[in-house]
C-alpha cells in the first residue's frame, strides 16, 4: 500500500513537473500575442471616467474568463473531432480584428475633433448623459476583442503540448488561461490608473513624490495616446499575423523574403527580423481594407440586408 502511494505521487510529480515546463514553453511563445492583448485592452477602456475606469477593467477582465472559459474546451474538442477547422476558424478572427482595425482609423479621420473648449464640453456631455451605453459599448468591444486574442493564444498553447495527454492539455492551457487574464487585467488595471496615482503622489509632502507625482500626470495622457495608436497597430499585427501564418503561400513568402533579406551584408539580421512584421502590419491593412470593401459592396447590392 505505501509502495503503491509512492509510486502515485512520483507520477504526479512527474506530471506536475512536464504540466510546469509546458507552461513555460507555451507562455514563451504567447508573450508576443501577450503584448498586443494588453495594449488592445488597455486602448479599448481609455476614455472613461476616473471612478468607472476599474469597475469597467473588471467587466471586460469577468468576459475575458468566460471567453477562456469556452475556450478553453472548445479548442481541446476540436484538435480531436476537427482539427482542420482550427485554421479557418482563426483567419475567421483574424480577418475580423484587421475589420475592426480599419474601423478604428476611419472612424478617427471622419471624427472631427472638439476646437475649443465649448465644443469639448458638448462632446462630453453628450458621452455623459448616456454613460451607461457608453461603457457597455466599451466593455463590448474589449471582450470581442479578447476572444480573437484568447483563441490565438489558446491555440498556439495547445500546439505546444500536441503530443501531451489529455489532462496535461487541460492543466497547461487553464494555467496559461488564468495567468495571463490576471496579469494582463491587472496590468491594464494599473496603466488606466497611472493618473490618479500621480496625483495622490504629488500630495504628499515628500518633493520627491511630489515630483513623481507630476511626472505620473504628465505622463498618462500620454501614454493612453500611443497605447491608442500602438493598440491599433496591434489590431493590425495580430490580424495580419494569423492570415499570414494560416495561408502556406503568404507564410513561405515571408519566411523566402526572410531568408534573401539575412544575406544583406551588415544590416541583414536587423532587416531581416523586422521583415515579418512588416509584412503581417501590411496583410493586416490589406485585409480590413478588403472586408470593408466587400461589406460596401454587399450593402449596396442588398441595401434592405440590415434591417432584415
Amino acid at each position: 500500500m505505501a509502495s503503491s502511494l509512492l509510486i502515485l505521487l512520483d507520477d504526479i510529480a512527474t506530471v506536475l513537473d512536464d504540466v510546469a515546463v509546458m507552461s513555460k514553453v507555451a507562455a514563451k511563445k504567447t508573450a508576443g500575442v501577450l503584448g498586443d492583448d494588453l495594449a488592445l485592452n488597455a486602448q479599448q477602456v481609455s476614455g472613461l471616467r476616473a471612478e468607472r475606469e476599474l469597475p469597467v477593467v473588471w467587466s471586460v477582465a469577468k468576459g475575458s474568463f468566460v471567453n477562456k472559459l469556452i475556450l478553453v474546451p472548445l479548442a481541446l474538442l476540436i484538435s480531436v473531432v476537427a482539427p482542420w477547422l482550427i485554421n479557418p476558424l482563426l483567419m475567421i478572427g483574424g480577418l475580423f480584428l484587421c475589420y475592426e482595425g480599419v474601423e478604428k482609423v476611419l472612424h478617427s479621420l471622419q471624427h472631427r475633433k472638439a476646437t475649443n473648449e465649448q465644443e469639448a464640453e458638448e462632446e462630453l456631455h453628450t458621452i455623459e448623459t448616456d454613460l451607461v451605453t457608453y461603457e457597455k459599448e466599451k466593455i463590448k468591444g474589449a471582450v470581442r476583442t479578447d476572444f480573437i486574442l484568447s483563441a490565438e493564444i489558446v491555440v498556439i498553447s495547445l500546439g505546444t503540448v500536441a503530443t501531451a495527454t489529455f489532462m496535461s492539455k487541460l492543466t497547461v492551457l487553464s494555467i496559461i488561461a488564468i495567468v495571463m487574464t490576471i496579469g494582463v487585467y491587472g496590468f491594464v488595471g494599473l496603466i488606466v490608473k497611472i493618473d490618479d496615482i500621480g496625483l495622490y503622489l504629488t500630495q504628499q509632502s515628500s518633493n520627491a513624490k511630489q515630483k513623481v507625482g507630476h511626472f505620473l500626470l504628465a505622463f498618462a495622457p500620454k501614454l493612453m495616446k500611443t497605447l491608442t495608436v500602438v493598440g491599433t497597430i496591434a489590431m493590425f499585427l495580430v490580424g495580419g499575423g494569423i492570415i499570414n501564418h494560416a495561408v502556406p503561400l503568404i507564410h513561405h513568402f515571408t519566411e523566402d523574403t526572410v531568408d534573401h533579406l539575412e544575406l544583406i551584408p551588415n544590416f541583414g539580421s536587423i532587416v531581416g527580423a523586422l521583415t515579418p512584421t512588416l509584412i503581417n502590419l501590411m496583410i493586416g491593412v490589406t485585409a480590413g481594407l478588403a472586408v470593408i470593401l466587400v461589406l460596401t459592396v454587399f450593402k449596396k447590392i442588398w441595401p434592405n440586408s440590415k434591417q432584415a
